[in-house]
């Protein structure tokens, strides 16, 4: 499937690809790789899609490229399994979370044992590829709390023969350093990183260093990311500094494991769906330019995330500045005459939300009295004299131009 497009979100609008990791491969075309949501009840599904562009506009949607069907593994009861959460010195979210648990009359930890050992189906979570001595390496994670790799011969596979990591728990990410040397990087609530050996799936456990990152220190709560830029490494992950992990933050060093210093935020999706819960992606550069790949819920629910891509910049000292959700995306502001679609609003404020509609495929809706949509940006060389609004029902719209506004911490000021 080809489509062309440049702004927010970026696929059509039946493919959902979140947990984006961006990685421009030897053919100089950018490859997104990222879990596939389908289903109303859980997260993800039993299967990737790879979406790639050679100039950020053309995009192709590839075949299946990997099935949770070809994991031999899965809720094997004799195969093996690895602890993914510390339980016995959780952080302040899992502390609170048990507090409150308690006060309900629920056992958290139960509930995730519980959902560990019950019958599923093998929903494959949000996975990394890098190329690596001619061969492409897919990482990936499942429901069962297990991790593998499986190998392709083309960066949009499809890949097979997968084998099962030494390791448990999800979001695996993988680092080629410029002397060779290979880091697995992986974790939920608590952060692990390993060097890999040159097969590129064995690993010394005695090795492993916990705790890269915090969720006291760094604010990590999951999907980790890494990317080396000068000297200096990158790990990028869901960040719960606002209260939940609907950010993407970034912490620093000079070695690829750690100490790891924490430097800020890249974007938030908080208010990308009144029900939005977390964020997953990655920064990398493409034709001399950095983005930011991340994701954003919707039709009034934490799934059916689609991806969405915005160009940062990196100061002289490293430093990433916060940047805004935009409906413009990676592409040119939207000029007059452009159609600018509801589902292309970049923030929503109260009930409302994007949900499938019988218009134009997806429209917002749920919409109540004092709801308020943001779409950014839109340029024109004359003043605007009319916009043509087109909507179902009746309505008093107030539509405000605003001249950009400088962003800084979650925050507006002109």
């Amino acid at each position: 499937m080809t489509f062309e497009n440049t702004h927010n979100p970026i696929l059509p609008l039946d493919i959902h690809i979140p947990d984006s990791e961006a990685r421009v491969m030897p053919d100089g075309k950018l490859y997104i790789y990222g879990s596939f949501d389908e289903r109303e009840d859980v997260f993800c599904s039993d299967k990737y899609h790879v979406a790639s562009t050679a100039d950020m506009q053309h995009w192709q949607i590839h075949p299946e490229a990997f099935n949770g069907h070809q994991v031999p593994w899965f809720d094997d009861p004799n195969a093996p399994h690895y602890p993914g959460i510390d339980w016995q010195h959780p952080t302040p979210f899992v502390q609170k979370m048990l507090q409150q648990d308690a006060k309900d009359g629920k056992d958290m930890k139960q509930a995730f044992e519980l959902h560990a050992s019950e019958q599923k189906p093998p929903l494959l979570f949000a996975p990394d590829c890098i190329y690596h001595d001619g061969r492409y390496y897919l990482y990936f994670d499942m429901s069962d709390d297990t991790e593998g790799v499986a190998i392709g011969e083309h960066p949009e596979g499809p890949f097979s023969a997968p084998r099962q990591l030494p390791i448990g728990g999800i979001d695996p990410s993988v680092f080629v350093d410029d002397d060779g040397r290979r880091y697995l990087y992986w974790g939920q609530l608590f952060s692990h990183g390993v060097e890999l050996d040159s097969d590129m799936h064995s690993l010394n456990r005695d090795r492993i260093v916990d705790n890269l990152v915090t969720e006291q220190e760094h604010y990590f709560h999951e999907g980790s990311s890494m990317r080396k830029i000068g000297d200096t490494y990158y790990y990028v992950y869901a960040n719960m500094q606002r209260g939940k992990p609907t950010a993407l933050g970034y912490s620093t060093s000079k070695n690829p494991l750690g100490p790891f210093t924490y430097r800020g935020i890249i974007i938030d999706n908080a208010f990308c769906d009144p029900q939005s819960w977390n964020n997953h992606g990655s920064i990398e550069q493409f034709h001399g330019q950095w983005y930011i790949f991340y994701h954003r819920s919707s039709r009034g629910s934490q799934k059916h995330r689609r991806l969405c891509i915005e160009p940062i910049s990196i100061d002289d000292d490293g430093n990433i500045k916060e940047v805004p959700m935009t409906s413009q995306g990676p592409g040119a502001p939207f000029g007059p005459n452009e159609p600018l679609m509801g589902y292309q609003a970049c923030e929503v404020h109260g009930s409302l939300f994007i949900d499938v509609g019988s218009q134009f495929g997806e429209q917002l809706t749920n919409i109540e009295n004092g709801d308020r949509a943001v779409f950014r940006y839109i340029e024109s060389s004359q003043p605007w004299q009319a916009i043509d609004v087109q909507s179902t029902g009746s309505a008093v719209l107030q539509i405000m131009l605003c001249r950009a506004a400088r962003y800084s911490g979650g925050q507006y000021s002109k």
